[in-house]
């Protein structure tokens, strides 16, 4: 089993900055993807920003130039550095990673519980 711990969530004022941390524990061989997705109310959970073992790096085109999105292998944690904030940006933050657990395990998505992040206007 892999756990995922998030922190950082909380109030922000609209144009203040807020950072986002995950790190997975537990049956890792090695995680391919790590990444962010977000939930407003009554909304679909969309992609916030993804990051490859590689170091290849996608954003949604909303947060794109004010979201920098980091990972540290090594650690098998990534963050989630948020800037210019809007009211848009609300929601739950949950952290996802795709998981081998060992050399001959099929990748396996985990999730975590999810960090709530509010704007204030």
């Amino acid at each position: 089993q892999v756990h995922l711990k998030e922190s950082g969530g909380g109030l922000v004022q609209a144009g203040g900055s807020l950072r986002l941390s995950c790190a997975a524990s537990g049956s890792i061989f090695n995680i391919r993807d790590m990444g962010w997705h977000r939930q407003a109310p009554g909304k679909k959970r969309e992609l916030v920003a993804r990051v490859t073992a590689g170091g290849d790096i996608k954003y949604a085109d909303s947060v794109k130039g004010r979201f920098t999105i980091a990972r540290h292998n090594a650690e098998n944690t990534v963050s989630l550095e948020m800037n210019s904030l809007k009211s848009e940006d609300q929601g739950v933050y949950y952290c996802i990673a795709t998981v081998v657990e060992g050399l001959w395990s099929a990748a396996k998505d985990y999730w975590g519980q999810g960090t709530q992040v509010t704007v204030s206007s």
